[in-house]
């Protein structure tokens, strides 16, 4: 099921949002086949809708809530995450409710390669610092 996750994703990648008052179709379809259907254009953050996306797409329960944060209770932890697992990350502070969501890759001692949305405005796979992580969550 894991690797479903990761396959979907991937053919997603390069989405890239697009400055300005136009938005790209495919990152608006993200949020409108969640639930969200009142964002107009790809300004809106959008890590979370895409997850959210990846997982209907995998027929697996999703949340359609758009902060990233939300994912903390997605699932069950784990403290070894395998390819596909959700990371949250956290972003400003830890005590914020800011924060960023993807799909894990791999990992160094001091990175996690996260395949995400929205990261540089694009469906990427992006290295971030592992004390960002809030939380590996496995389905």
């Amino acid at each position: 099921m894991l690797n479903e996750l990761i396959i979907i994703a991937l053919a997603e990648y390069g989405e890239t949002g697009i400055s300005g008052p136009t938005s790209n179709r495919k990152i608006l379809k993200y949020f409108s086949e969640i639930g969200a259907k009142w964002v107009k254009n790809d300004d809106t953050a959008w890590c979370s809708a895409f997850v959210n996306w990846v997982l209907k797409q995998a027929n697996l329960p999703y949340s359609s809530a758009l902060n990233a944060r939300s994912f903390l209770n997605y699932g069950r932890k784990t403290n070894e995450a395998k390819i596909g697992d959700i990371v949250v990350l956290w972003r400003i502070s830890k005590d914020s409710i800011f924060g960023h969501v993807g799909f894990f890759i791999k990992e160094t001692a001091d990175l996690v390669f996260i395949l995400g949305g929205n990261q540089n405005n694009m469906v990427n796979i992006s290295a971030f610092k592992k004390d960002k992580v809030l939380d590996y969550r496995t389905i």
